[in-house]
């Protein structure tokens, strides 16, 4: 007899990346085998409770089971299983790490002891780590141990800020999904394709497929941007391009006095630097454009007097707006600059390193542009300033806050011209000026730059003010108001005549006049061209459709196995076709062991078709009914016959369903009949196998495909895998 361990071992870690048994999101399931806390609760585990939620105070946020805030710790304090706990512990470990999640389930297997247990997960890599860090904190609890989870967590978040989407790519997709428009990420930055096929569009935080390259060459040219602003009538600041420091002090005297230098190609206010006077500050501020610019050209201009705002314009409107302000310190005649800048300045829990905080470290040892306005005073990050004397550290600090709601019409206006002018679809336009309350010529106020790829934190977050709502403004402009960015999808599930079903399905919508993908366990097709010969139910071969900008309607084959390794390749489809519960018997390894369980698999085929959509269910199903029920859409049932109470009943109640009658197909609606076709006028293999012909006219007659296209497809398909690989 095998002695248990007071472990938890998990025997398998697996990501779910689509749809699945447990949920429409990815999640990682872990199989675990608790060893002797299969008879430790955790109401006999003493002093678990007190050190778990010390460690996790958070956890008095969690519901479970009882559907309000504590449920969890209520379970927690009655006695509750290791896998529920750290099914808790790890979703908590992700908030605090910052990816926000909230899903979870834990579910015994027959196996004594060994219990499968599902998160939520944004990024597999992250969650794999926090489920370590958790089993080793609720190990620690366990055994009052201590445990470094500050460090743990730290490591997390760096794990969160270079794998995750950032915050602004982030809040887009989220943007996205709240819309219901499926997403993918194309790479480990942030690249995203938002919906799919033909249907799809992409960003790439704040530029978007629509963004023209020649208008992102235009914005980085600095000169040429304001020759076009100027002859189309928006105010900018007299200036000229110049190519050495000699020049630029010419330049300066011809300009007058103030100005400013910064790169010619340069962006986000890099080595921009202001209120210039004399010769030797202009030949610094010179070498710093240069070294911060592209190429050796520098730009001079009129210095606008007025603070720095920055106005976001998506498509042609007005999105949001920030402003700048001077950042300053005040002496106390004993500590330097730089000590000064750590407690006046960055002091403010505002600001940080990462994307997370809405305003930056001000770091004058480091930053030119802040060693240079220091210099212009005579001083360096090492001066102890007098007490009381105010030293200006930078005349215009991050842009970050909020002036959306007081920008003068005529502003957004030059704003929006602005951006129609260099030709981008999204654009950061920086505007100085005293007042944004009102219009630029009435106070000399000018537009300095448009800026391809605008920042979107300061707008998203802002230090002051209210955070705007960036995601669904791109959304809108990228997606109209009834477009979800979807393609018909259609979704076969099952082991009987599967492959034969899509491939017919692919050849229906094919003669309906789109241009169809298939990926079945015959293979890939493209518009009924065979371009892979091998297997491809799986995950990574269905996506290779989502991404196909040609695309316009999908079948994906999938079987209990693939739902079960994998998930579904897509999160929601217009038809889900299920054909039967076969195949337990094989299903050991995901402990399934008995037939009835196969319903939970199964009915995950049906959980995501959409409520506009229709569900394709074999009346011969034991539980077709009951598989029925769950759909959001309709329901079409397929049989030999309509004796089957399911679909008896399904008639009488007027809806729709396929079956046989004297050896033809119908396609019946309550009491009305439509002969299609003869079964025996097709080609002997479909002959062979009539359930399969009738799932994909029930499916096609789902797709809104007509009759005569239906039977014109049934005719003229060849059941044969064509012998040229094209």
């Amino acid at each position: 007899m095998t002695t248990k361990k007071r472990e938890i071992t998990p025997l398998r870690i697996n990501h779910l990346r689509g749809p699945n048994i447990w949920t429409y999101r990815p999640v990682i399931e872990v199989v675990l085998d608790i060893g002797e806390f299969e008879e430790l609760p955790s109401n006999k585990l003493p002093g678990l409770y007190e050190r778990l939620t010390s460690a996790l105070p958070g956890l008095a946020l969690h519901r479970c089971g009882v559907g309000e805030p504590g449920g969890f710790l209520e379970r927690l304090k009655e006695g509750t299983w290791v896998g529920h706990i750290l099914e808790h512990v790890v979703l908590e470990i992700q908030n605090l790490a910052g990816m926000k999640t909230g899903f979870g389930q834990t579910r015994s297997t027959h196996i004594d002891g060994v219990y499968k247990m599902a998160f939520r997960t944004r990024q597999e890599q992250v969650g794999r780590a926090a489920l370590n860090v958790a089993r080793e904190l609720l190990m620690a609890c366990i055994d009052d141990k201590h445990f470094d989870l500050a460090a743990q967590i730290t490591e997390l978040q760096d794990m969160v800020d270079s794998l995750c989407l950032g915050p602004s790519t982030g809040h887009i997709v989220d943007a996205a999904t709240d819309r219901k428009i499926p997403s993918i990420r194309l790479t480990e930055g942030n690249l995203v394709q938002l919906g799919h096929g033909c249907a799809q569009r992409r960003i790439w935080t704040a530029e978007t497929d629509r963004t023209s390259a020649i208008a992102e060459s235009i914005a980085s040219d600095k000169d040429m941007t304001k020759s076009l602003l100027k002859a189309c009538g928006v105010p900018v600041p007299e200036g000229t391009l110049v190519r050495s420091a000699d020049e630029a002090w010419e330049e300066a005297q011809d300009i007058g006095s103030p100005v400013v230098i910064k790169p010619y190609d340069g962006n986000h206010g890099r080595g921009v630097t202001l209120n210039l006077t004399g010769q030797e500050e202009i030949r610094e501020a010179y070498d710093l454009a240069v070294r911060k610019g592209e190429s050796k050209s520098v730009i001079v201009e009129r210095y606008i007097t007025g603070n720095e705002h920055r106005l976001l314009i998506v498509g042609d409107k007005l999105v949001a707006a920030a402003k700048g302000d001077s950042l300053w310190i005040t002496g106390d005649g004993k500590s330097t600059v730089k000590q000064l800048v750590d407690a006046q300045i960055n002091i403010d829990p505002r600001r940080g390193m990462t994307e997370e905080f809405p305003l930056s470290l001000v770091q004058p040892d480091v930053s030119a542009e802040i060693i240079l306005e220091l210099k212009r005073q005579g001083m360096t990050h090492e001066s102890i300033p007098q007490d009381g004397q105010k030293v200006l550290i930078q005349i215009n600090g991050n842009v970050a806050i909020d002036v959306t709601d007081e920008v003068h019409p005529e502003n957004a206006r030059l704003a929006a011209l602005a951006t129609r002018i260099v030709g981008l679809d999204i654009a950061g336009i920086d505007l100085v000026c005293d007042d944004i309350t009102r219009p630029l010529q009435e106070q000399g106020g000018a537009i300095i730059e448009v800026n391809a790829s605008p920042g979107l934190l300061s707008h998203l977050k802002p230090a002051e003010g209210k955070p705007r709502d960036i995601g669904s403004a791109i959304i809108k402009h990228l997606f109209g108001e009834k477009d979800n960015g979807r393609i018909p999808i259609v979704g076969i599930s099952g082991s009987k005549g599967t492959s034969l079903i899509a491939r017919l399905i692919g050849s229906m919508l094919s003669m309906s006049g789109q241009y169809s993908g298939v990926s079945c366990a015959d293979g890939l097709y493209l518009d009924q061209r065979q371009v892979v010969k091998t297997d491809c139910t799986r995950w990574d071969a269905g996506q290779r459709l989502l991404l196909n900008r040609n695309v316009q309607a999908a079948v994906f084959e999938s079987n209990a196995k693939g739902i079960l390794n994998d998930g579904l390749p897509y999160d929601r489809c217009k038809v889900g076709v299920v054909t039967d519960f076969d195949g337990h018997a094989e299903l050991g390894e995901h402990y399934i062991t008995e037939a009835d369980q196969m319903f939970k698999v199964m009915r995950t085929q049906i959980d995501v078709v959409l409520d506009n959509g229709f569900a394709v269910i074999n009346a011969a199903i034991d539980c077709a009914g009951e598989l029925a029920e769950l759909c959001d859409g309709e329901v079409i049932y397929y049989g030999i016959t309509t004796h089957s109470g399911s679909m008896a009943k399904h008639l009488q109640q007027g809806k729709r369903a396929v079956y046989l009658k004297d050896d033809n197909i119908i396609l019946g609606m309550g009491v009305h009949e439509t002969t299609l076709m003869s079964l025996h006028s097709l080609k002997p293999a479909k002959v062979e196998q009539p359930e399969a012909v009738l799932a994909a006219v029930a499916a096609a007659w789902a797709m809104g495909i007509s009759a005569d296209l239906i039977g014109a497809a049934l005719r003229n398909f060849d059941s044969a895998p064509p012998k040229k690989l094209y």
